[in-house]
């Protein structure tokens, strides 16, 4: 036998991968009602065309026990990254058990706790919680590589397949539909309302947690002045929780107002003269941006009015020997990394990190009853560092910008709702971004009127801050209800 026959009769006698699904019935109380629910983990083939298996992805749902669920509303939801599986949203505030988390404070000790979760929106929608292949337990099969999933076109392609399986699947075409997308995750949900439009399938509601829709706003690079401009806010906001102003704004959001102000009618035309703005000028601005931010004056003079995110991060408290977190400012760390990225050593992150990677692999093989030994991908750095941003043959270069697809879906659809949810202490999609992302959707009422915002005194992942969580939960149930 030759090895290419060898291999062909391996093949043959390798078993085939079959879909799985563990179901229990369970119960949780929410507004003092019992809610009675079935939760199913399993997952779902993405195939070829000849309608073979190219991935399995990885799905919790959440159904809750009603006698006709066809009419009931229904929400994917997703995480981001890109490389991120869906544990925080699921265990962090959509879900009907959460995490017990430190908020801005250092992890608890292990175990880590794990609770009925009294904010989720389980009572008002079912839930669809997606693992994109190569989070979570998804992954790609037989000859298929991970990586073709690893793009914007290729993921959304793949997220909408899951989607619309699990439609077809429960039988849930009538059911009203709602995309929830936190960071890239609402990259991923901009672009994928346009991209089930296209193939009739539309959505009443799309959920931007701590939006990145167009990255412009967010990418510090030479000759790109806007998130220099986007990002002031929540610098003071930081500036104001850790008691570097002088005097200290007695209204947060009344003061934010007034940055907002400065920074669009007064800043960014300075910026904008570049060299030719005058000496006299330039100082009066350093000063002023000094007491807005806690950066002293001569920083922000030595670096053109410029301090990207790094420095911000490093500098406000750094007599302190302390760090400030990018993903929620309000976190604190020892500074002791000599990194310009502060994504490197964010508290924010590697503080809750631990406790959500270990709590999801419990509540999933001991709670749900999923067995699987492999490790439940909570954040895949290698998916991101992968990741393809331009698709091949591209030859536009910029940005990408998922909220031209937003806005495509909503003339295509006048009945979608656009929701942003947005954190004051957010320094990785800053909050004024996602109001300046908002106010360029368009000018027509008809999309004006369906876009709605919300702010909360927390930062990316605002639902680990308890009154921001229960917040969360009220204006989702208002969105979800109409």
């Amino acid at each position: 036998m030759s090895d290419t026959e060898t291999e062909e009769a391996k093949k043959k006698d390798k078993p085939k991968p079959v879909e799985r699904t563990v179901t229990s019935q369970r119960s949780i109380e929410i507004g003092g009602e019992v809610v009675r629910y079935t939760a199913t983990a399993g997952t779902l083939f993405l195939k070829d065309a000849e309608d073979e298996p190219r991935a399995e992805v990885f799905y919790v749902a959440y159904t809750r026990d009603v006698p006709d669920a066809t009419t009931r509303p229904v929400t994917f939801a997703f995480n981001g990254g890109p490389g991120s599986s869906a544990v925080w949203l699921h265990l962090g505030t959509f879900g009907p058990r959460r995490v017990q988390a430190a908020d801005a404070a250092a992890s608890p000790s292990p175990p880590t706790k794990i609770v009925d979760n009294e904010d989720s929106i389980l009572d008002v929608t079912d839930l669809v919680f997606i693992d994109p292949v190569g989070t979570g337990w998804s992954r790609a099969l037989g000859e298929t590589q991970a990586s073709e999933f690893h793009s914007p076109k290729d993921d959304v392609t793949s997220v909408a397949e899951v989607i619309q399986r699990w439609t077809s699947r429960n039988g849930r075409w009538a059911s009203p539909k709602f995309l929830a997308g936190e960071s890239y995750g609402a990259t991923r949900a901009g672009s994928l309302a346009a991209h089930l439009a296209d193939e009739g399938v539309m959505v009443n509601g799309v959920v931007l947690v701590s939006a990145a829709l167009m990255f412009q706003t967010l990418v510090f690079e030479t000759g790109n002045d806007l998130p220099y401009v986007l990002y002031l806010p929540g610098y003071a906001a930081t500036a104001t929780y850790h008691g570097q102003l002088s005097p200290a704004p007695e209204d947060l959001a009344a003061f934010l107002k007034d940055v907002e102000t400065f920074a669009v009618e007064e800043y960014a035309p300075a910026l904008m003269l570049g060299a030719a703005l005058p000496d006299a000028r330039r100082d009066a601005l350093a000063e002023r941006l000094a007491a807005m931010t806690g950066i002293d004056a001569a920083i922000w003079r030595r670096q053109g009015l410029r301090v990207e995110l790094g420095r911000f991060c490093r500098e406000l408290l750094r007599e302190r020997g302390e760090i400030v977190g990018r993903l929620d400012s309000r976190f604190t760390g020892i500074l002791a990394l000599d990194s310009d990225d502060p994504g490197e050593h964010d508290p924010a992150l590697y503080y809750p990190y631990g406790p959500y990677t270990s709590a999801i692999q419990h509540y999933l093989t001991r709670e749900l009853g999923y067995e699987e030994e492999r490790r439940y991908e909570v954040l895949s750095f290698s998916v991101n560092e992968g990741w393809k941003w331009t698709e091949e043959g591209d030859k536009r270069m910029g940005y990408i910008d998922a909220a031209a697809d937003l806005r495509r879906a909503m003339v295509h659809h006048p009945h979608l709702t656009v929701f942003f949810a947005n954190g004051y202490y957010d320094l990785a999609t800053p909050y004024f971004a996602s109001v300046h992302t908002a106010r360029h959707l368009g000018r027509e009422a008809v999309i004006r009127h369906k876009v709605r915002e919300a702010f909360y005194e927390a930062g990316h992942m605002m639902y680990l801050h308890d009154a921001s969580r229960a917040q969360l939960r009220k204006d989702l149930v208002a969105l979800i209800r109409g």
